[in-house]
C-alpha cells in the first residue's frame, strides 16, 4: 500500500513545483447516477487519490505552500449516522486529519465560507482546468467574491494554471511502492487469463469467459476490472474496443481477451489471443507468430534513454514484413511502411503509459520530440493484426482473424521488467496450458 509518508512526499513535491504565492485546489470526482436513485460504483478523481488517498465523494483538497495555519487542508463530508446506515462509513473531518495526514480538515459544507479567504492575496490558482464545468463555475464564484473585496486591499488571483500537467509528470515515474502494487495487479490479471484459457472450449459464450476472469480479479483482492473487459471470439476480435461479449465462440475460432484488474488504485492491462479448441490452425499460427515476434522485438527496444517511438517502429517493421511474406501485403517493405499500408491491418500504436489509469497520464513528446524512457515508467506493449471478415482483397482463409498480445513493462535502471510475464504467450505454452 501507499503510506501516509509517501502521500505527504507527493504533496511536498507538487508544492515545490508551484510558483510563489499560489494555491492548488483538487476536486473529487462526482457520483454518477445509473438509474433513478441508483449510482454507479464510485471512483475517486485520480489526482486526489494520488495526493492523499482519500476515496470519498464530495471532497476537495487544498494545498497552500507556506500557509502558517497548515499547507494541506481537506474538505469532506461530515459524519452522519443516518446516511452511514444507508450508504456506508464516512471518515469525517476529525478522523481525516489522523488517517490521511492532512494539516486540517473541514466539513465540505463550509467550503463556500472558507475557500474564498484562502484565495485572498494569491497570485495564481492551480486546478484541473476544464475537467468539471460545475466546479469551474464554483471556483470562479469564489474568485469573484475575492474580486469584490479588491477595494479593501484584497487582490484576487490573476492567473489560472492547469495542475494536471505537473501531476502527470509526477505520476509518470513510479516509486518502488507503486511498482509493487502494479506487480500485484499484473500477477492477479495473469492468473485470470490463465483461468480463462483453462476453461475455454468450443460453444462457450464470451460472457462466460468474462465471468471467469472477473471472478479471479475479485477473489484475489482486486477492487474491480481496470476497464471494461474485452472478450472477442472469431471476427469480434477485429473490433478493437469490443465490449458486448455476448456471442457463442465456435470451434475453430480464435478468442481475443483484453482484460486487467485494478489493485489498490493501480491498473494492469493484458491481452492474450488463443484458439478456443486449444490448437492453432496453420493460418492462425502464421498471424500469431508475426504478432509475437513484433511484441518481443518491441520489448527488447525498451531501456533507459531509448526513444518512446522505438517500440512502435519495431512493431511496424515486423508486422509489415510478416504480412508481405504471407502475401497479404505486396511490394517493397520500406515503401509499404512509408505509405502506411500496414494500417489496414494494424491501426493503433504499440502501447501507452500505464499506472493509476489504464491509459495513464504523461506526455509522449517534449518540444515535439519523442521523449526517452526513464526508470520508473510503465508502458504497455500490444501489437496486433486484424483482418476484417469483409476484406475481399485478401484470401478468404485470412479473413476474420485477429491477434493482439499485450504485456505491462516497467523501465528499470538497466533495462526492463515484465510485470505480466506469468501468463503464457508462445503457441506451445498456450496449447500446453489448455491441454492440461
Amino acid at each position: 500500500m501507499i503510506t501516509a509518508k509517501e502521500y505527504a512526499a507527493r504533496r511536498r513535491e507538487l508544492m515545490s513545483m508551484m510558483q510563489g504565492n499560489s494555491i492548488a485546489v483538487i476536486a473529487s470526482g462526482r457520483e454518477k447516477v445509473r438509474s433513478k436513485d441508483i449510482h454507479y460504483p464510485y471512483k475517486q478523481a485520480t489526482n486526489l487519490t494520488y495526493l492523499c488517498g482519500f476515496a470519498e465523494p464530495e471532497s476537495v483538497l487544498v494545498l497552500t505552500p507556506g500557509r502558517a495555519q497548515g499547507e494541506c487542508v481537506l474538505f469532506c463530508r461530515e459524519k452522519d449516522k443516518l446516511r452511514e446506515t444507508w450508504d456506508g462509513y464516512r471518515t469525517g473531518p476529525e478522523r481525516a486529519v489522523i488517517d490521511f495526514g492532512v494539516d486540517d480538515a473541514f466539513p465540505i459544507g463550509d467550503l463556500d465560507e472558507i475557500l474564498p479567504g484562502m484565495l485572498e492575496g494569491k497570485e495564481r490558482v492551480y486546478f484541473s482546468i476544464g475537467r468539471d464545468a460545475e466546479f469551474d463555475r464554483h471556483l470562479m464564484e469564489w474568485v469573484n467574491e475575492v474580486r469584490g473585496k479588491k477595494g479593501r486591499g484584497t487582490p484576487p488571483p490573476g492567473e489560472f494554471v492547469d495542475v494536471d500537467h505537473l501531476l502527470s509528470e509526477m505520476r509518470l515515474i513510479k516509486t518502488a511502492a507503486e511498482l509493487k502494487l502494479m506487480r500485484k495487479a499484473g500477477e492477479i490479471s495473469a492468473r485470470a487469463h490463465c483461468r480463462a484459457m483453462k476453461v475455454a472450449k468450443p460453444g462457450i459464450f464470451e460472457y462466460q469467459l468474462q465471468a471467469e476472469i472477473e471472478h479471479e480479479f475479485i477473489h484475489s483482492g482486486a477492487s474491480a476490472p481496470a476497464y471494461t473487459s474485452i472478450v472477442g471470439g472469431g471476427a469480434n476480435g477485429c473490433i478493437l474496443h469490443y465490449v458486448e461479449n455476448r456471442k457463442k465462440i465456435n470451434n475453430g475460432d480464435l478468442v481475443l481477451i483484453d482484460a486487467g484488474c485494478e489493485f489498490e488504485n493501480y491498473a494492469a492491462d493484458i491481452t492474450r489471443t488463443f484458439p478456443i479448441n486449444g490448437k492453432f490452425s496453420p493460418e492462425q499460427a502464421a498471424i500469431y507468430d508475426i504478432v509475437l515476434d513484433a511484441q518481443l522485438q518491441a520489448i527488447a527496444a525498451l531501456k533507459p534513454g531509448a526513444p518512446y517511438s522505438g517500440a512502435n517502429d519495431a512493431t511496424v517493421r515486423v508486422i509489415t514484413q510478416g504480412l508481405r511474406d504471407l502475401g497479404i501485403l505486396q511490394g517493397d517493405v520500406s515503401e509499404l511502411i512509408e505509405q502506411e499500408s500496414y494500417k489496414e491491418f494494424y491501426m493503433h500504436s504499440s502501447g501507452h503509459w500505464l499506472g493509476m489509469d489504464v491509459h495513464d497520464v504523461g506526455d509522449y513528446k517534449i518540444d515535439n520530440q519523442w521523449r526517452v524512457y526513464e526508470p520508473g515508467m510503465v508502458v504497455t506493449v500490444e501489437p496486433g493484426i486484424y483482418i476484417s471478415p469483409d476484406n475481399k482483397l485478401v484470401a478468404e482463409k485470412w479473413r476474420g482473424l485477429a491477434v493482439r498480445i499485450e504485456d505491462d513493462i516497467a523501465i528499470t535502471k538497466t533495462g526492463y521488467e515484465d510485470l505480466t510475464s506469468t501468463v503464457p504467450k508462445t503457441r506451445h505454452d498456450i496449447e500446453s496450458l489448455m491441454a492440461g
